[in-house]
């Protein structure tokens, strides 16, 4: 087929480069992009007409301010910005025609679709269709999804979304399972799907406070007998107590809950409550490094928002970091994928910030961590995923684990 895909930024790309393995993919973007695997169109019209279907993975941003990388629980309710979404279903439906089917994949909120949205493609067929995706591992995440989500008007089964069914299958790996509802109700399991998640982080992480002020608890052993309880708790995934949840997507995710909860008058905010949670455990995790650097320097290792990617939109170790300010000290960041420069050795009071291995593990291969520079003896690592090996000249602290 003859697919267009509009919006080959930082996630983008990666999704068309995979469709591209079945199929003939022209991409567009506002930035000049390059791919040895797609055609890159000059203009959207390149990337609509004669296209079969066309997909739109442009953003809907919050202000930079509510990336997460700094407290947000304090700004005001605020949705989603839909401007760069509907100019670009304006300017496709000035080419489309009635046998393409256009795709909506970005993340908005329910009801968004319905109201604002759809109504902007009047000359073709439309499908709404969130990816289950994150940086990083966007390849694998495409083709191993734990389902598909397809939003039609009404909910039901139409032709158009039986078509994306066909379509996906030849690309998937893992035959994932796929969920066909109204426009509302795939809005619906994208953000809450994400939301899920950060609730799971936050109560993990939840844990690993009452270890730390508690003593005799090894977080681990607590969370990994949690995970296992399949008949009432969902399964084992994200239920290592570490960092905090962080990226561009979960955060804001959450602000625009809070505004959701607040425009539809719910009379509560959990959506608030699990971001609150969020930035007192970041700011417990400084308090914890301040009052064992012993007047060594601070280094936090890893200041992008997960290992292997250079983003630090929502990064926690950047949350972590604005408190340790507050109590007076600057942290000093160690990443090869943001920083102009890194030592070669340190020694100082270290925040393993990052993990590859529990970060990626699900997707199989090698993910182990290596550090991005040697630890000189006499320092001090804090290790909030308990993995770093004790030593006899390196204090080693296992974060959550308050047993030794």
């Amino acid at each position: 087929m003859n697919i267009g895909f509009i919006g080959v930024g930082k996630l983008g790309m990666s999704c068309a480069e995979v469709i591209a393995s079945q199929h003939n993919v022209t991409g567009y973007d506002i930035n000049p992009r390059t791919s040895d695997k797609i055609r890159i169109s000059d203009n959207l019209r390149g990337a609509v007409v004669n296209q079969d279907i066309i997909f739109i993975a442009v953003q809907t941003p919050h202000n930079a301010i509510y990336g997460g990388d700094q407290p947000i629980t304090h700004l005001e309710n605020k949705d989603f910005d839909y401007s760069i979404v509907i100019n670009v279903l304006k300017e496709i439906d000035a080419w489309a025609q009635p046998n393409q089917l256009v795709v909506l994949i970005s993340t908005v909120l329910p009801g968004t679709t319905r109201n604002k949205l759809r109504k902007n493609i009047t000359n073709a067929r439309f499908i709404y269709n969130p990816y289950l995706i994150a940086m990083g591992s966007v390849e694998w995440d495409m083709v191993n999804p734990e389902m598909v989500i397809i939003g039609t008007e009404d909910g039901s089964l139409t032709g158009d979304a039986q078509e994306l069914i066909e379509f996906y299958k030849p690309l998937m790996q893992n035959n994932p399972r796929y969920e066909v509802g109204t426009w509302d109700e795939a809005e619906c399991i994208k953000v809450f799907y994400n939301t899920f998640i950060s609730a799971k982080i936050g109560l993990v992480n939840m844990i690993q406070d009452v270890a730390i002020k508690q003593g005799n608890i090894n977080v681990d052993i607590v969370t990994d007998a949690l995970a296992r309880s399949t008949m009432r708790i969902m399964g084992p995934k994200y239920m290592t107590a570490g960092m905090g949840d962080a990226g561009p997507c979960h955060p804001r995710d959450n602000i625009a809950l809070r505004y959701l909860a607040e425009n539809l008058g719910l009379g509560y905010d959990i959506f608030d409550t699990i971001m609150q949670a969020r930035e007192q455990q970041a700011k417990n995790m400084a308090q914890f490094i301040f009052n064992n650097k012993n007047d060594l320097p601070i280094y936090i290792h890893g200041k992008a928002y997960k290992p292997g990617v250079s983003y630090t939109e929502g990064s926690y170790s950047l949350l972590v970091g604005h408190y340790l300010k507050e109590l007076g000290t600057n942290p000093i960041y160690i990443d090869p994928l943001t920083e102009e420069y890194n030592p070669v050795s340190i020694k100082g009071c270290i925040l393993l910030a990052h993990n590859r291995q529990i970060t990626y593990g699900y997707s199989g291969g090698n993910n182990a961590q290596e550090l991005y520079c040697l630890i000189e003896n006499g320092s001090i690592v804090i290790d909030p995923w308990r993995r770093y090996p004790y030593s006899k000249s390196i204090k080693v602290i296992h974060y959550g684990n308050t047993r030794h």
